[in-house]
């Protein structure tokens, strides 16, 4: 957007009493609105890119509506033309989980998407990988960094001769010793970390490393049939572990020297895999915000709901999350429920989720940030709105607890309960089956997974210039009347497709990455 675009708005329904504004830089005190829902305006106040400019006068205590929803309800008079921030308003009380809509609106009619496929790896257990990787399970935090380094030396040593090999991923968590292992709440993380080993993009290849004195033994991360069993050896022993306390550890470097050995039958039968055209059906497409401002409903999540469903109508999988980004839209879950039962199974987990917030002494207002709060959302009321775009409209067909997988039956929109912070809904996601990852941003966020390829898609072309290597795909065109929602739904879905295909994601080319980060609800003892 160059200096010469005249002062814009976008109002997201035609009974909303506000507007934000889509200029770069925001808008100063004096300029007079020539086009669209605020022509004739003259702003009272400088206004901020993203920020929320009064249409018509506010009386106190009325609500202020954007998308037709009370986002707050004024603290005081607001007149036409004037900045509507977070300090001028009250938040809505939250929506009790009784009483709600349940499994009320009919799911949409689509015909089936057809004649779309990609590029991907069949697992022996029938699930589809979209990367072919190495990864090295780990039982417990001490023994990250010889992990790490037996990593370093398998990337320089041994992936050069494995050339269908796209990687190896270290598994890395700060769990597994110093935890009430028993405690209620322990499942979660010990599911998580045993989901995520069988993620289909590792191929059914399970390695283990240990340290031996943890409280999550390697027999309790991964029981018997919940490993893939190659010969008579790991029919009798379990899964391939290396043990570092074991008496055959002489030194570190024979530590190092035995998780790069067994790394190589490991990375002998994932070079024998190649990619075999898979339909769309293929995909299980996990969908996450961060870093969100008030271009996020507006511009990168309803294009993201349109790819959504786009890709149920070709058979495949969706996922979104986030309980506390989706607690204040509950009735707009619990009416797009496929059955009772899965409306049930929304209550069940924003319940739960409620109950862990009140034990901690937190309540949903502490979720929106600083940024966001910078990026014109106001509170957690209209961060809701703008969150829930990206699931689409399809029905709900089933909710996943954290750390729960994917069935094989679990196609379409799936709600997978997890909290909102980036890199533990990522991987919660990631135990779930996903396969590629779509994340918007509006703030801007250095987020990347190893183990699953991620679509950076900025809400603002601003964002999407200054971190040109970073953002995959530009929703900022949206509200610059470049591009419909439509037209980036379906961009969205193609480059979805490519992406699973093997094309490279900025995240993986500058290997962003983290630790995983488990949700862990049990004491520490």
């Amino acid at each position: 957007m160059n200096k010469y675009t005249p002062p814009l708005v976008i109002r997201m329904h035609p009974d909303d009493n506000v507007a934000i504004i889509v200029n770069d830089g925001g808008l100063p005190s004096g300029t007079v609105m020539t086009e669209g829902p605020a022509a004739g305006l003259t702003l009272r106040d400088k206004v901020p890119q993203g920020h929320k400019l009064a249409l018509k006068d506010i009386v106190a205590g009325q609500a202020v509506l954007r998308f037709n929803v009370p986002v707050g309800y004024a603290r005081e008079a607001v007149l036409a033309g004037s900045w509507v921030h977070e300090r001028l308003l009250d938040i809505p009380t939250a929506r009790e989980l009784q009483g709600l809509p349940m499994a009320t609106q009919p799911a949409p009619v689509w015909a089936p998407l057809e004649g779309h496929s990609f590029e991907g790896y069949v697992n022996a257990d029938g699930s589809v990988g979209t990367r072919n990787l190495l990864a090295i399970t780990t039982t417990v935090q001490c023994v990250a960094g010889v992990l790490k380094v037996a990593v370093d030396r398998i990337e320089r040593e041994l992936l050069p001769m494995y050339p269908n090999v796209d990687g190896v991923v270290g598994l890395e968590h700060t769990y597994g010793c110093g935890v009430a292992i028993e405690a209620p709440g322990a499942e979660i993380p010990i599911r998580t970390l045993r989901h995520i080993s069988q993620n289909p993009n590792f191929g059914g290849e399970v390695m283990v490393v240990s340290l031996g004195c943890e409280k999550l033994q390697p027999s309790r991360l991964l029981p018997p049939g919940s490993f893939p069993i190659h010969d008579a050896r790991d029919a009798a022993q379990g899964p391939d572990v290396v043990c570092l306390q074991d008496d055959e550890h002489v030194g570190f470097m024979s530590m190092i020297n035995s998780i790069v050995q067994r790394a190589k039958p490991h990375l002998e039968r994932l070079n024998a895999r190649h990619r075999q055209t898979l339909p769309a059906s293929a995909l299980v497409v996990g969908v996450q915000c961060g870093g969100s401002d008030a271009f996020s409903g507006v511009t990168a999540n309803p294009a993201v709901g349109y790819m959504a469903d786009l890709i149920v109508r070709a058979g495949g999988t969706v996922m979104f999350s986030e309980n506390t980004e989706v607690r204040d839209a509950v009735e707009q879950l619990t009416s797009r429920a496929a059955t009772r039962a899965v409306a049930e199974d929304v209550i069940r987990e924003l319940g739960w989720y409620d109950q862990y917030l009140e034990r901690g002494s937190v309540d949903r207002t502490a979720n929106t940030t600083p940024g966001n709060k910078a990026g014109g959302l106001s509170n957690i009321a209209e961060k809701a709105m703008g969150s829930i775009i990206k699931s689409g409209s399809a029905a709900i067909g089933s909710v996943l607890a954290p750390g729960d997988k994917l069935r094989p039956d679990q196609k379409g929109l799936v709600f997978a309960a997890t909290p909102a912070s980036d890199f533990i809904c990522g991987t919660l996601q990631l135990a779930a089956g996903m396969n590629v990852h779509v994340f918007t941003t509006g703030r801007g966020t250095p987020y990347g997974l190893q183990a699953c390829p991620v679509v950076k898609v900025a809400t603002r072309s601003d964002l999407a210039r200054r971190w040109h290597d970073l953002m995959d795909f530009n929703a900022g065109q949206i509200a610059e009347g470049v591009m419909t929602i439509e037209d980036a739904g379906w961009a969205l879905f193609d480059l979805l497709l490519e992406t699973a295909s093997g094309k490279r994601t900025w995240a993986e080319h500058w290997k962003l990455h983290n630790a995983l980060v488990l949700f862990n609800p049990a004491p520490i003892t």
